[in-house]
């Protein structure tokens, strides 16, 4: 592993080999203007033990930081080769599990239950999440195991391959996740999370965070599963809302212009057309003459 870093003090980790995997239990502290950079052969995962995002930013991009930059998650799948750069926007002392699993064990691991196509789709598509309840309960129980052993290497190695199913975007070789596309389930929670903040445009960015997945990652899968841009489904989504309104009655078009995030009722009517192909007014009247 090629790692880097500057303005991050460490404490002798604890750690434990077992079979095809290195678990190490992380306690250190970052300066404000601290960075790193971190880049392995084999695939890695990696569990918080506090609420970093304030405090560090992370990127799978060198050029542009600044742009492409996102907070750090409470757990991640970093696949094999993919580079990361992560910053300190704040002091911050934390700590973390870091499990190095070779590719090739991990697949072992996966293909019996999902056969190997899923099996390589899924060692190959990082995963960001925040909220780690269960897996964080699993990596305790690891932690304890690295620091005191009193199992057999094999109750680690579980534990491993559980946090690993927990955490992984597992499909089987039927699910659309098999070839790098969005869940139902997500796309779900992408409509939910438009229908609470109706009244703006939600960023890429927004839109990758409500399911779990970093912007670059999200952009290119998107497209995959949609047929469509982000951006251009969510027009779709917000032009639904508005149909719904004019259905419903009681509001005017500048009143739901407004309530939609659109500038005012000419652009509403602009993208109203551009997706539905009338303007409100004659969409609405076709719908009343039944």
């Amino acid at each position: 592993m090629t790692c880097y870093t500057h303005g991050i003090q460490a404490a002798l980790p604890k750690w434990r080999s077992l079979d095809g995997m290195v678990g190490v239990f992380w306690q250190a502290e970052g300066h404000s203007g601290a960075h790193a950079y971190y880049l392995s052969p084999d695939p890695r995962i990696m569990i918080f033990f506090n609420d970093v995002s304030p405090h560090i930013r992370m990127s799978d991009r060198s050029e542009d930081m600044d742009r492409h930059c996102r907070p750090m998650t409470r757990a991640l799948y970093v696949p094999a080769g993919v580079p990361m750069w992560t910053s300190f926007t704040s002091a911050h002392r934390f700590s973390h599990l870091d499990l190095h699993i070779e590719q090739n064990r991990l697949l072992r691991f996966l293909t019996p239950s999902i056969g190997r196509s899923a099996a390589l789709a899924t060692v190959r598509r990082p995963v960001e999440i925040q909220n780690v309840d269960a897996i964080e309960a699993l990596a305790a129980l690891l932690v304890d195991e690295l620091s005191t052993p009193k199992r057999h290497g094999l109750y680690a190695e579980s534990l491993v391959g559980s946090i690993a199913a927990g955490l992984l975007e597992i499909g089987g070789d039927s699910d659309d996740r098999a070839i790098g596309g969005l869940t139902p389930a997500q796309l779900n929670k992408l409509a939910a999370r438009m229908d609470q903040a109706s009244e703006h445009r939600l960023t890429v960015a927004e839109m990758a965070a409500t399911v779990g997945l970093s912007e670059s990652w999200f952009a290119s899968v998107f497209k995959k599963t949609t047929g469509q841009t982000p951006l251009q489904w969510q027009l779709c989504q917000r032009i639904d809302m508005a149909q719904r309104f004019l259905l419903q009655g009681g509001m005017s078009l500048p009143d739901i212009a407004a309530r939609l995030g659109f500038s005012d009722q000419a652009h509403l009517t602009r993208a109203f057309r551009q997706v539905a192909g009338e303007t409100p007014a004659a969409w609405r009247r076709m719908q009343q003459a039944g």
